[in-house]
């Protein structure tokens, strides 16, 4: 809603994405999927500001993919799916603002997983164009 404006506010809403982005709600994860389509919408609005909180956002987007695919608990195969697809998207969106930067970052993470799941997100990012 604030467009912009949003940018008066981003260090708040960071600590407030990240927050949220570490803590599981649930089987249903309501307050994660909002929080990403919220970061989404933020990075959308205020691209110039994000190349600088890149290290910071791209550390929690990896480690949620990690946490979305190692967790046992009783969330549904649909929302784990619906997590993975919007955070890989946020990662595509500050790819896209930071001029390539976290495709370069994410090339040591690809070569290193071993993990089908983990390293499918991380295909999607460095093919996207």
């Amino acid at each position: 809603r604030l467009g912009i404006l949003v940018v008066r506010h981003l260090k708040r809403l960071e600590r407030v994405i990240l927050g949220y982005l570490e803590v599981s709600d649930g089987p249903e994860e309501e307050a994660r999927l909002g929080i990403l389509e919220t970061l989404q919408c933020t990075i959308e609005h205020a691209w110039p500001r994000m190349p600088c909180r890149l290290p910071v956002l791209l550390k929690a987007l990896l480690r949620l993919i990690w946490d979305v695919h190692t967790d046992l608990g009783p969330t549904p195969e649909p929302v784990r799916a619906a997590l993975l697809q919007r955070a890989t998207q946020c990662l595509i969106l500050l790819d896209h603002c930071s001029r390539g930067q976290v495709k370069v970052l994410l090339e040591g993470v690809y070569s290193s997983c071993e993990e089908n799941r983990v390293r499918e997100c991380i295909r999607k990012v460095q093919e996207s164009t």
